[in-house]
């Protein structure tokens, strides 16, 4: 039976002189969202690395960024696009991971059903980028 595949969407953003505003979930991806996190990752390193046993996740990052997913058992890239923003929404089982290919800082911003609990986490180390 093949699992459920990871929605990739570009994020409007409203750009001025200032820099960019973009909403990164509507209020129905936020409905019954336990956990939100901000990852602010520097040029040459990896996040992620994982995969949620339970928990689904939206991931909205800012480009650019190279984004792996391992979807029943098949390696798929996805480069984000310098100054674009893209929401990949990822269902429990699928791994995934992001890297910064820099020059600047990438901005993920994270929204996951489950509680954090480093006790009994819900994501589960699978390196694949």
């Amino acid at each position: 039976m093949q699992k459920a595949q990871t929605l990739i969407e570009p994020v409007s953003a409203y750009r001025d002189g200032r820099g960019a505003l973009f909403e990164p979930v509507d209020e129905r991806q936020i409905a019954g969202k336990r956990n939100v996190h901000v990852v602010l990752t520097e040029p040459g390193h990896v996040r992620g690395n994982h995969r949620h046993v339970v928990g689904s996740e939206i991931a909205v990052l800012t480009g650019p960024a190279q984004v792996r997913l391992k979807e029943d058992g098949v390696l798929r890239d996805v480069d984000v696009p310098a100054g674009e923003v893209w929401r990949f929404t990822i269902p429990p089982g699928v791994a995934h991971a992001f890297r910064n290919p820099g020059p600047g800082t990438m901005v993920l911003i994270g929204f996951n059903t489950e509680l954090h609990d480093p006790v009994r986490p819900d994501a589960v180390r699978e390196d694949i980028l």
